[in-house]
């Protein structure tokens, strides 16, 4: 891999197949926004490239939680005018067309992660961070235009960029990003205590996410063996699903998640989840053999010595130097692998084992046991013990929705001098401080307030028609900038 320097920006390039490939990535995804400005980096990126002619070759932009890209494949003078036009549109990003792409945007949907993985990370690190991933925030009509130029400013310049090319640097190339200071990086801090616990969500699927070291090696193999266990069991055995997916979420420095999601066949929502749970605590137990060991690693050598690898190794370095890590290349892994052992990477597993998180889709009640048999926590907002203060003012439904419904009979709001608590049917308690506020969507006399502990709070006109005090309070004591009007790309339902 050799390095260079054009315009202030590294670029890293290695030789392989195929057209010239570059990637222009940037050091900013969803995990850098907030719940009142997500969907920024997204916007940028829309505004960027909207500025764009039309050009008859390879081309693209995406946002993911960790990283902007822009890429293109071609010739080599192709590549140059790409780069030196993307780099351009960020130093003077045309603001006046932020209403046309944010319609495009709403048109557009996505997400930055697996709906299933978003959920797993909402969970344990709540709304901020990588947890934003389950999120879309107030709409992307009502991102403020300030957001995007704090967001040009702090993290689309060359010092929180790197270009990655698969072949030397073309001539005449140029990168004419503004100069800056890369800002500087946490890792999230998760808002989940506490060891391995399952709940349920709306998702269309069972997952698992496993929080460790991304560097690893014997936690990696561990979860590739366990994935190819699922794959014999849960599909080629049962007949429940046809994949299971893996993805690698960076967190921060030295740490990240790895998560499991299996689709199911409608209706085995429950078997699949409890065919992955016992299948890892059984990996994490018993161990694996020297073959299963074995095969996985073959693997990865097939894949490490594949030169088609290249780009995702360039990504790799690319990342690695955006973020302050130390890149280590495929020999140097492949050779840390193979000194793995079956009992190593089980311990591995193991110790991520007291820091998993499943979840299953609503009405799912999987029968999930320990590795000493006892039944696995399930999570309850408020930590399952949270009670309605005694102090504060209540809230109820109306009279007649009391008369003829035990649910809204159950339902309380509490308001008292340091944020919100609302009693559901089932008996539990969210409480969202005011301090600890995110987003408080405002329509007309209703409130929706957001907190960073994932609780939502719906202070809502139907179902609370007497809570103009409750709204007073609220607009009282978070900061107007916190607070947004109702999307008009929201669905009606």
């Amino acid at each position: 891999m050799n390095h260079e320097v054009i315009d202030g920006v590294p670029v890293l390039w290695a030789e392989a197949p195929g057209p010239l490939e570059a990637a222009l990535l940037f050091g900013c995804g969803a995990r850098d926004e907030s719940f009142r400005t997500l969907g920024v980096t997204h916007l940028v990126e829309h505004l960027a490239m909207g500025t764009l002619p039309r050009l008859h070759h390879e081309h693209n932009a995406s946002v993911g939680l960790t990283t902007t890209e822009f890429t293109c494949s071609g010739r080599p003078e192709q590549v140059v005018e790409f780069l030196g036009l993307v780099c351009r549109a960020l130093g003077a990003l045309p603001l006046e067309r932020i209403e046309r792409e944010a319609g495009v945007l709403a048109a557009e949907g996505g997400m930055s992660a697996d709906p299933v993985t978003g959920e797993l990370l909402s969970h344990r690190y709540g709304v901020q961070g990588v947890g934003l991933a389950a999120y879309q925030g107030p709409g992307p009509d009502r991102i403020p235009v300030e957001a995007v130029r704090e967001t040009l400013a702090r993290y689309f310049h060359a010092g929180n960029a790197v270009l990655v090319l698969t072949g030397p640097p073309p001539a005449g190339l140029r990168l004419p990003l503004p100069s800056g200071e890369r800002p500087p990086r946490g890792a999230t801090q998760p808002v989940l205590r506490g060891g391995a616990a399952w709940y349920q969500e709306n998702v269309p699927s069972p997952g698992l996410a496993l929080h460790g070291d991304l560097d690893d090696d014997a936690l990696f193999l561990a979860v590739e063996v366990l994935a190819n266990r699922l794959r014999e069991t849960v599909r080629h055995q049962h007949g429940l699903s046809y994949d299971v997916g893996r993805d690698t979420v960076f967190v921060g420095p030295g740490q990240g998640e790895r998560t499991l999601v299996l689709d199911a066949r409608e209706g085995q929502d429950q078997r699949v989840a409890e065919l992955l749970w016992a299948e890892t605590v059984r990996l994490a137990r018993d161990g694996m053999s020297e073959q299963e060991l074995a095969e996985e690693l073959a693997g990865v050598r097939e894949a490490f010595q594949d030169p088609r690898s290249t780009p995702f190794e360039l990504r790799e370095a690319a990342a690695e130097s955006l973020f302050g890590g130390d890149y280590r290349d495929a020999d140097t892994r492949l050779d840390s692998l193979t000194r793995v052992t079956p009992d190593g990477a089980r311990q591995a597993l193991a110790q991520a084992l007291r820091t998993a998180v499943l979840v299953v889709p609503c009405g799912t009640e999987p029968d999930v046991r320990q590795s000493d048999g006892t039944p696995l926590p399930k999570y309850s907002c408020g930590g399952g013990g949270q009670r309605l203060p005694a102090a504060g003012r209540t809230f109820r439904p109306p009279l007649l929705a009391r008369l003829f419904s035990s649910n809204a009979r159950r339902i309380r709001l509490v308001v008292d001098e340091a944020g919100l608590w609302m009693g559901h049917p089932d008996g539990t308690v969210c409480h969202v401080r005011y301090d600890e506020v995110v987003g408080v969507e405002t329509d007309g006399p209703s409130r929706v307030v957001f907190g960073r502990n994932s609780c939502f709070i719906p202070v809502v006109s139907d179902l609370f028609p007497d809570a103009a005090p409750a709204v007073a309070a609220i607009d009282a004591a978070v900061p107007e900038s916190l607070r947004y009007p109702v999307s008009a790309f929201r669905p009606t339902e």
